[in-house]
C-alpha cells in the first residue's frame, strides 16, 4: 500500500484517538449540564455545518494551487488547538462555540487529504485505499473510546481532565504529515495554467451524473443525524455510573466493528462496485434506526450498535471512493470538497430536527432517520453510474 496512505492513516489514527476520547462522553457531559435534546441536536449538527463551506473551498484551493499538504497540516493543527480549550468548558454554551471551531479544522483538511489518498491509488484499488485509511482512523477511535472509559471508570477522572488529555494527544498527529508527499497528475500538470484560469467552485464543474450522486448522498445525510442520540437512548436504560459506562461500552463496540469492516468492505467495493455496498449500507441504516425506535432492550441495542458500526464501514469510505471514481482528476479536490459540503450542510437541519423530535418523544428521531435512509436507498437504486457506451465497452471486455 502507498506510503502516503499509511502516513495519513497514522495521522487520522492519532487524531481520532484524541477526538474519540471526547466524543462518547460529550453527549453525557452536555446532558449533565442541562442541555435539552434540541441543544444537543444543534451542537451535533452545527459542528459540521459551520465549517461546511470550507470543505469545498479547501478542495478548490488545493486544486488551484496544486498543493494539498499545507491545507491538511493547517486543518489538523486548528483542531488540535481547539481541543485544548474543551478542558475549560463548564456549560453547554461553551461547547456550542468550541465544537464548530474544532470542526473548522476538519473542513480545511478533509477534501485535500482525500484527494491525496485518491491520487495515491488507482481506480482498481481506490476502495481498498480509502478502506484502509478509514480502518486506521477508526482504530484510533476504538482506543480513544476505551481510554476515555478507563479514565472515568477506573481512575474516576472528570470530563474536563479527559478533554485536556485529548487535546495534548492531538498535537502528536501533526508529525507524520511532514513526510507525506504531494501527488500531481501528469495530465493535470500540462494543463495547469489553463485550469488555473477557468476552475470554478461547486456543481458547475462536475458532471450531471456526479451531481445526482451527491444529491442522493445528501438525502441520506439528512437522516443520518448525530450519534449523540443513539448514545443517550442507551443511557436512558441505566442510572448512576452505569449510565456512563454502558453507553461508552456500546460506543466502543460500534467503533470496533467500524474499524474491523472498513478495509474488507472497501476492498469488496473494488470487486463488486461501490453502488451495491452503498445500497446495503443505506438499507442497514434504515433497519438500525427502526430497531432503536421500536425496542428498549440492552441486548437488542448491542446488536444495533454492531449494525451501526457496519453501516459506517459501508458508507463512509465508499461514498468518498465513489465520488472520486466519477470525478475528473484535475478537479477531484473540488468534487470531494463539494461532496463534503453537501453532506455537511445537511447535518444542521438533521440535528435540529432530530433534537426537536427527541424532546417530543425519544423514539421519533429514529423513525425520521429510517425514512430518509429509505428515500436515499430508492434514489440510489435507480441511479446509473455508467452510460451505454461504458456498458458496451465492459461487455466486450468481458
Amino acid at each position: 500500500m502507498n506510503l502516503n496512505i499509511i502516513l495519513l492513516g497514522i495521522v487520522s489514527l492519532l487524531t481520532d484517538l484524541s477526538s474519540e476520547m471526547i466524543m462518547p462522553i460529550l453527549p453525557l457531559f452536555l446532558e449533565s449540564v442541562g442541555a435539552t435534546g434540541l441543544i444537543i441536536g444543534l451542537i451535533g449538527g452545527l459542528g459540521d455545518s459551520v465549517a461546511s463551506i470550507l470543505k469545498v473551498f479547501s478542495g478548490f484551493w488545493s486544486d488551484k494551487f496544486k498543493k494539498r499538504k499545507p491545507f491538511v497540516f493547517l486543518g489538523y493543527g486548528i483542531s488540535a488547538v481547539a481541543k485544548l480549550f474543551f478542558a475549560l468548558a463548564k456549560s453547554w454554551p461553551a461547547i456550542l462555540i468550541l465544537r464548530p471551531i474544532e470542526r473548522v479544522g476538519k473542513g480545511v483538511r478533509e477534501a485535500p487529504r482525500d484527494a491525496i489518498i485518491a491520487g495515491s491509488t488507482q481506480k482498481s484499488n481506490r476502495g481498498k485505499g480509502f478502506g484502509l485509511h478509514r480502518a486506521m482512523d477508526t482504530t484510533g477511535a476504538v482506543f480513544g473510546s476505551l481510554i476515555a472509559l478507563l479514565l472515568i471508570w477506573i481512575w474516576g477522572l472528570s470530563f474536563q481532565s479527559i478533554f485536556l488529555a485529548a487535546g495534548i494527544i492531538a498535537f502528536f498527529a501533526l508529525i507524520p504529515i511532514f513526510f507525506v508527499r504531494e501527488v500531481r497528475n501528469t495530465k493535470a500538470r500540462k494543463s495547469e495554467n489553463h485550469e488555473r484560469l477557468k476552475l470554478k467552485v461547486g456543481f458547475k464543474k462536475l458532471s450531471p451524473k456526479l451531481r445526482w450522486l451527491i444529491v442522493i448522498m445528501a438525502i441520506f445525510s439528512l437522516g443520518n443525524f448525530t450519534y449523540m442520540f443513539f448514545v443517550l437512548k442507551v443511557q436512558s436504560l441505566f442510572s448512576g455510573i452505569n449510565a456512563i459506562v454502558f453507553p461508552i461500552l456500546l460506543y466502543v463496540l460500534l467503533m470496533i466493528f467500524y474499524a474491523a469492516f472498513s478495509y474488507p468492505i472497501g476492498h469488496l467495493s473494488d470487486k463488486i462496485g461501490r453502488k451495491k455496498i452503498l445500497l446495503a449500507g443505506y438499507l442497514l441504516f434504515a433497519i438500525t434506526c427502526l430497531g432503536f425506535g421500536l425496542f428498549e432492550s440492552f441486548p437488542v441495542y448491542i446488536i444495533l450498535f454492531i449494525a451501526f458500526g457496519i453501516v459506517f464501514a459501508m458508507t463512509d469510505g465508499t461514498q468518498r471512493a465513489y465520488v472520486s471514481d466519477l470525478a475528473e482528476e484535475n478537479v477531484r479536490g473540488t468534487a470531494l470538497g463539494t461532496f463534503h459540503t453537501a453532506i455537511s450542510v445537511t447535518t444542521l437541519p438533521a440535528g435540529l430536527l432530530a433534537g426537536w423530535l427527541w424532546d417530543i418523544n425519544m423514539d421519533y428521531p429514529f423513525y425520521y432517520g429510517a425514512v430518509f435512509a429509505g428515500i436515499a436507498f430508492i434514489g440510489l437504486l435507480f441511479f446509473k453510474d455508467r452510460n451505454k457506451a461504458d456498458l458496451v465497452k465492459s461487455a466486450f471486455k468481458n
